[in-house]
């Protein structure tokens, strides 16, 4: 019984695992901490199946404060699924914006596919038209310039504009294709998300991408196909509209010869006409996008650098912030230089959804206090860069290290690793976390001399009876089918296996 008490022991962390994945789906902060502190490998743990670690499941949710914990606790970022989704992903595809900016700070890759389609983060935010999660998905890729939009309208080539930001590769990243060449334009076209076509095309997106006929994807219409036959499909004017505006041609024809007036009216989209007809002359003017950020990477760079989330308490010679009252002011917006935290400065860029303002280029945000254009923020003088901590060990390695140049102990009982060893207490994650010590075996007292197949010249720590009735214990294990061997050797290094095994066999 004591056995198989010991072997029901391994199972534990597959029972905590399961704890913290409930935690984190339901959100409960306390009690995610109070695991996490008890067994921080537990972040790795991930679902039979559908492999989800607790890190998906709080992504998908919206708790960010979970996902902050999580990844602090030195989880891998980019851990995949058994579709190769990342948290990144499912946090850009239910719509959570507040968890693709923890993501993004922490430096999350927006490159990673989707085994099944092929589509990265930027294509699940498209399809659901979650413009705010896409903006921030981008938000390494817009520079914080007053001349950003000019620059892409004319499509310049000069010195200047290659030195201010890589055009090339923003242009890459919003019309990379998924399986089928489908971009996150076609999908925004095609399920009428008419602000993330706006914010899409304000950023660069070709409406003359095509569709192929290669890959996993379904496509109805037919390969060869523009964004412009996806929204005629979908049926929605207004981004039918956008794209005719923004250079779409009405003549485009796909592999089965359709153009979108065809395509429209195959799946009876009448009001969409005169819409899709060359008869229509006038186009109407298309404003600049509300989701445009001019100033979001500024200050993504200042959080990264100087940290976003200070709890400390101020001084009271200190003025706080005045958005927030709580914060001491961090950052101060170009322009007109009014001071603010960075916390409420990421809050502002992130959520702010107004096209235009009193004096600025397009993509800049209003200021609060003056509504002056915020193009870009600056750190002041007095905000320090945060200490970088040391390198965290992978969570996959064992708590307990053994050393042989400690002294040897004298006690009875053998500790839960092999004889003869201290065990070094390391902490890989920090003195937040609590201290895992190497508890001592239960039952099983044994010669120093089995784990490390030497000569019985020492004297030995176990009397001389339980000896030799351990021996004839092991000679009756192989001969009853634990090892088909004879070899008393070969008993005591499966004895040994063993015991390493339980002490480190039960790592998540």
């Amino acid at each position: 019984m004591r056995f198989l008490s010991l072997v029901g022991n391994s199972f534990g962390c597959s029972a905590s695992g399961e704890r913290l994945v409930s935690a984190a789906r339901d959100g409960d902060l306390q009690e995610a901490k109070a695991l996490l502190e008890y067994n921080p490998r537990l972040a790795r743990y991930s679902t039979f199946g559908v492999r989800n670690s607790p890190l998906h499941y709080s992504a998908a949710q919206g708790h960010h404060e979970i996902v902050s914990l999580l990844l602090e606790s030195g989880v891998d970022i980019n851990l995949r699924n058994y579709r190769g989704q990342t948290a990144l992903m499912q946090a850009c595809q239910y719509g959570h914006w507040e968890v693709v900016q923890t993501l993004v700070l922490f430096r999350a890759n927006i490159h990673r596919a989707d085994y099944l389609n092929g589509g990265t983060a930027l294509h699940l935010a498209a399809l659901n038209g979650h413009s705010r999660c896409m903006r921030l998905t981008l938000a390494d890729y817009i520079p914080s310039i007053p001349n950003f939009c000019s620059i892409l309208r004319k499509r310049s080539r000069n010195e200047d504009s290659i030195l201010e930001f890589d055009e090339g590769a923003l242009y890459e990243v919003i019309n990379r294709p998924a399986d089928g060449g489908i971009t996150a334009l076609h999908m925004a076209a095609l399920n009428g998300h008419v602000e993330s076509v706006q914010l899409l095309l304000d950023l660069g997106a070709s409406a003359a991408e095509v569709t192929v006929e290669d890959g996993t994807t379904i496509d109805l219409i037919g390969a060869g196909s523009t964004p412009l036959h996806y929204a005629a499909c979908g049926g929605n004017a207004q981004c039918c509209q956008i794209l005719i505006a923004r250079g779409a041609s009405l003549t485009a024809e796909n592999s089965n010869g359709w153009t979108p007036l065809m395509v429209a009216r195959s799946w009876r989209r009448d009001w969409l006409e005169e819409i899709l007809s060359r008869r229509q002359r006038c186009q109407q003017r298309v404003l600049p996008s509300s989701y445009l950020c001019l100033p979001l990477m500024s200050i993504v760079n200042v959080a990264r650098e100087c940290g976003w989330r200070s709890r400390e308490c101020l001084p009271t010679c200190v003025d706080p912030c005045v958005v927030c009252l709580e914060r001491k002011c961090t950052v101060a917006a170009e322009g007109c230089f009014h001071e603010f935290c960075t916390q409420c400065a990421l809050y502002l860029c992130s959520t702010n959804s107004t096209s235009t303002v009193a004096h600025g280029p397009p993509g800049s945000i209003g200021c609060p206090l003056c509504r002056h254009g915020i193009v870009s923020f600056v750190k002041l003088e007095s905000t320090k860069p945060i200490v970088k901590e040391v390198a965290r060990t992978s969570l996959s390695l064992s708590f307990c290290t053994c050393s042989a140049e400690g002294p040897e102990t004298a006690s009875l009982e053998t500790p839960f690793c092999k004889p003869d060893f201290h065990c070094a207490r390391i902490s890989p994650l920090g003195s937040s976390f609590r201290s895992l010590s190497c508890q001592r075996f239960p039952s099983m007292k044994f010669s120093t001399s089995l784990c490390m197949k030497a000569p019985e010249t020492t004297p030995s720590l176990v009397p001389r009876n339980a000896d030799l009735s351990l021996r004839n214990y092991l000679a009756r294990c192989s001969r009853s089918g634990f090892r088909r061997s004879t070899s008393q050797t070969e008993g005591r290094r499966w004895l040994c296996s063993f015991n390493q095994s339980v002490a480190t066999g039960s790592g998540c």
